[in-house]
C-alpha cells in the first residue's frame, strides 16, 4: 500500500499544475510556459527548458510501448517487441490524423474504458481478501516504500511543469473552468491509481513472483478473462499518454520553437507530423534495450526539480536571466549524474531502495532554490556594501 500511495501522489501533479498555470495566466498574462520562460528569463533560458521538455516526451514513448509489450511476452522477446512497436504504429496514424483535437476526444473515451475495466479487475481480486489484509499490507518505513512517497512529494513541486501532456490542456480553457477540471482531475486520478494498486497488493499478498510488470503477473494468474481485462486498461491507459505525447510533440517542434526564434510556423503540421514519425522511432530504443519503466517517471523528475523555484518564486524575486539558469542547471546535472550511478553513497537519506534518489532529490531541491535565491542575495550584499561606503 506504501508503494500504491507513493506512485498516486504523482497524480497531485495535476491540481498544482493547476494552482501554478492559473496563477501565471491571470497573474503574467501567459498563453504558455515556453513563452513565458522566454518573456520572463529570455530565450536560452525558454531553450533549455525546451529541452527538458523533450527528454520527457521522449521518455514517455518507450515507458508506455513497454507497458504495453509486457502483456504480449517478456522484455525482448519477439511478442513483446512486435506487439510495443504495432501499438506505436497505430497510435502515431490517428495521432497524425487528429493532433491534440484527437487526442483530447480519445481521453475520454480512453478514461471510460479504464474506469469500466479497473472496476472489473477489482472485483475479480478484492474478494480474495480482506479489507484489512489489504489496507494493511506493508509498512510506513522509508526501507518499505516510504522513501519513494517522500520523493513523490518533492517531485510534485516540480514535475508536472516539463510533462507537455499536462500543461498544454492548462492554456486552451479559461483559468476557472481550468483550475476546476484540473483540481478534479488530479483527485479522481489519485484515488483511481490507488485503488488500481491493490492489484499489487494482490500479489504481494498472495506471493507472486517479482516482475517489473506486476499487473502483468496477476492477470495470468487469474486466468485468460482476467488477463484480456488488464490488457485492455493497460493499452487503453497508455494510448491516452502516448498519443498525448505525439500531439505535444507535434506542438512544440512544429509551432512553439519557432515563435521562440522569430520564425513563421506556415508548415507546422508537416513539420508536426515528421516529428511524431521521427520520435516513435528514436523513443522505441530504450525499450527495446530493456530499461526500467519506473526511471521515466524517477530519472527526469530530478532532471528538473530546478522548475519548483523557475515557477513558484517568480514574483517573489525580481527579474533575472541568471535566476533560471541557476536553478535549472544544478538540477539537470544531479539527474545525470544519478542515472550514470556517479552519485556518491553519502547523499543517501535512509537505507531504502529509493534512498539515493530521495537524497538527491532533497539536497538538490535546496541547491537548486539557492541557486534561483542568488542574485537576490548578491543584490543586498551589494547595496549593502554600497551604503556603508557612502
Amino acid at each position: 500500500m506504501v508503494g500504491g500511495l507513493a506512485y498516486a501522489t504523482y497524480w497531485l501533479s495535476i491540481p498544482f499544475a493547476g494552482f501554478v498555470i492559473y496563477r501565471l495566466r491571470t497573474r503574467y498574462g501567459a498563453t504558455g510556459l515556453v513563452a513565458f520562460l522566454n518573456h520572463r528569463y529570455g530565450r536560452l533560458a525558454a531553450s533549455a527548458f525546451t529541452l527538458a521538455i523533450l527528454i520527457r516526451l521522449y521518455n514517455e514513448i518507450w515507458s508506455n510501448t513497454a507497458v504495453v509489450g509486457g502483456y504480449f511476452g517478456p522484455p525482448g522477446s519477439r511478442g513483446f517487441i512486435g506487439a510495443a512497436l504495432a501499438f506505436t504504429v497505430f497510435t502515431v496514424l490517428y495521432s497524425i490524423k487528429g493532433g491534440l483535437r484527437s487526442s483530447l476526444f480519445t481521453d475520454l473515451i480512453q478514461a471510460a474504458v479504464f474506469v469500466l475495466f479497473l472496476g472489473l479487475v477489482l472485483f475479480e481480486v478484492l474478494p480474495r481478501h480482506s479489507a484489512a489484509a489489504l489496507l494493511g499490507a506493508g509498512e510506513l518505513h522509508l526501507a518499505t516504500g516510504g522513501d519513494l512517497l517522500l520523493v513523490a512529494l518533492l517531485q510534485v513541486l516540480s514535475y508536472p511543469f516539463h510533462d507537455p501532456v499536462l500543461t498544454d490542456r492548462g492554456f486552451v480553457s479559461d483559468e476557472r473552468g481550468m483550475l476546476r477540471a484540473f483540481i478534479i482531475a488530479g483527485v479522481l486520478g489519485f484515488c483511481a491509481i490507488l485503488a488500481f494498486s491493490l492489484v499489487g497488493v494482490h500479489a504481494y499478498l498472495s506471493a507472486l513472483p517479482g516482475s517489473d510488470n506486476v499487473p502483468v503477473v496477476v492477470a495470468r494468474s487469474l486466468g485468460v478473462t482476467a488477463l484480456f481485462v488488464m490488457t485492455v486498461i493497460m493499452m487503453t491507459s497508455a494510448g491516452s499518454t502516448l498519443d498525448s505525447t505525439f500531439a505535444s510533440l507535434a506542438k512544440l517542434v512544429g509551432r512553439d520553437l519557432p515563435a521562440l526564434f522569430g520564425r513563421q510556423s506556415s508548415g507546422s503540421l508537416r513539420v508536426g507530423a515528421l516529428t511524431m514519425v521521427v520520435f516513435a522511432v528514436l523513443g522505441n530504443l530504450p525499450m527495446l534495450a530493456g530499461t526500467d519503466i519506473l526511471k521515466a517517471t524517477t530519472m527526469s523528475g530530478t532532471m528538473v526539480m530546478g522548475l519548483a523555484p523557475v515557477f513558484l518564486l517568480a514574483g517573489a524575486v525580481q527579474r533575472s536571466p541568471w535566476r533560471f539558469h541557476l536553478a535549472f542547471w544544478p538540477g539537470m546535472a544531479l539527474g545525470l549524474l544519478l542515472a550514470v550511478g556517479a552519485i556518491p553513497v553519502g547523499w543517501a537519506v535512509g537505507d531504502g531502495r529509493y534512498a539515493l534518489l530521495l537524497g538527491v532529490d532533497f539536497y538538490g531541491l535546496l541547491i537548486c532554490t539557492a541557486g534561483f535565491l542568488l542574485p537576490e542575495l548578491l543584490a543586498r550584499v551589494r547595496a549593502r556594501v554600497g551604503r556603508e561606503l557612502v
